[in-house]
C-alpha cells in the first residue's frame, strides 16, 4: 500500500497501514445506530471501547446524512458534538474527525480538540469551510456527492462514472489550492451510497485504484450500507457485517488507506490481514 504523512490541525498522522475510522453518531436518526449514543458519558465510553477494539480515528457526527434525512440547526449540531469531543479529548489523544457540512460546527469542534473535517459535500454546501480549513490547518476529508442528502439520489446518471468523479475532485483541488490549503492535508472519499446506485457503488469499489493518481489518501465508507443489503438481501443494517468485510478487503486491495466502519474489531482484523497479504 502507499504511505502518506497526513497533516491535520494538531498532528501528523502517519499512514503506513490501513487505518480504521470508527463511526460515532451522536444523532437520534442515523440509519444504523441512531439514538444509541445520545449522552456525553455514553458516547465517550463507546469511543473508548472503539479505541480498545482497534479504532485509529473517531469520526463524530451530529447530523444524519442518510438519504432523505432532514438537516438540523447549527446550535443543535454543536450541542450534540462539541461536548463529546471536549470530554473525549480529556481522556484520549486519539485523532478525532468532525463529520459536518457546517463551517461553524467544524471550527468549534477543531477548537475543542478535533483534528479533521469530514465533509460529505466536499466543501460545497458551506463554502466558508475552506476558510476554516486554511486557517486551522485541519485535515480535510472531501467526499463526492451531488446535491444534499435530501436530493442526492435524484440524479444517478453518469456518462463516465470514474471520470466524472475524478473531474469533481480535480475542480475541488484547484479551488482549495487557491485558498491556501495544502495538498498533504487532503483525503478523498468517492462517496459510496451518495448519488450512486448499487451497480455504481460496486464499480467504484472495484476501480478505486483509479483515484490513486491524486496522490492523497483514499477514504472508503461502505459500512452496513444499503447496497450491501440489496446485493445480499439483508434488510437489517447491523446484519451486514460480513458483506461490509468483503467490500473493505477489496477496497484496501484497490488502494483505500482509511476505512470508515461501525464494526471495529471485525474490520480491524480484515484490514490487518489485507495489509499482510498486500505486503507479502
Amino acid at each position: 500500500m502507499r504511505k502518506y504523512k497526513y497533516k491535520t490541525a494538531h498532528r501528523i498522522i502517519e499512514i503506513n497501514r490501513s487505518l480504521i475510522m470508527a463511526v460515532l453518531n451522536v444523532t437520534p436518526d442515523s440509519f444504523s445506530d441512531g439514538g444509541s449514543y445520545n449522552s456525553v458519558e455514553i458516547a465517550v465510553d463507546k469511543a473508548m471501547e472503539m479505541i480498545a477494539q482497534g479504532a485509529d480515528i473517531i469520526d463524530i457526527g451530529g447530523e444524519s446524512t442518510r438519504p432523505g434525512s432532514k438537516p438540523v440547526s447549527v446550535e443543535e449540531e454543536l450541542n450534540r458534538t462539541v461536548p463529546v469531543i471536549t470530554a473525549l479529548r480529556k481522556v484520549s489523544a486519539v485523532p478525532i474527525s468532525i463529520d459536518t457540512t457546517k463551517s461553524e460546527v467544524a471550527l468549534k469542534a477543531l477548537r475543542a480538540g478535533a483534528d479533521i473535517i469530514n465533509d460529505i459535500s466536499g466543501f460545497k454546501i458551506d463554502p466558508n469551510m475552506k476558510n476554516v480549513a486554511a486557517e486551522t490547518g485541519a485535515g480535510s476529508m472531501l467526499m463526492h456527492m451531488r446535491g444534499t442528502p435530501q436530493t442526492m439520489q435524484n440524479d444517478l446518471h453518469y456518462d463516465d462514472l470514474i471520470g466524472e468523479i475524478k473531474s469533481y475532485f480535480n475542480d475541488i483541488f484547484a479551488d482549495l489550492e487557491k485558498s491556501g490549503i495544502a495538498r498533504d492535508t487532503l483525503m478523498i472519499d468517492p462517496g459510496i451510497g451518495f448519488s450512486k446506485n448499487v451497480e455504481q457503488n460496486l464499480q467504484l469499489i472495484n476501480h478505486l485504484d483509479q483515484f490513486l493518481d491524486f496522490n492523497v489518501p483514499i477514504l472508503l465508507g461502505t459500512s452496513r450500507k444499503s447496497f450491501i443489503g440489496k446485493v445480499l438481501d439483508i434488510e437489517n443494517p447491523s446484519d451486514r457485517v460480513w458483506g461490509t468485510a468483503a467490500s473493505i478487503a477489496i477496497g484496501i486491495c484497490r488502494g483505500a488507506s482509511v476505512v470508515r466502519v461501525h464494526d471495529i474489531s471485525q474490520m480491524a482484523q480484515i484490514a490487518k490481514l489485507s495489509d499482510a497479504i498486500l505486503n507479502s
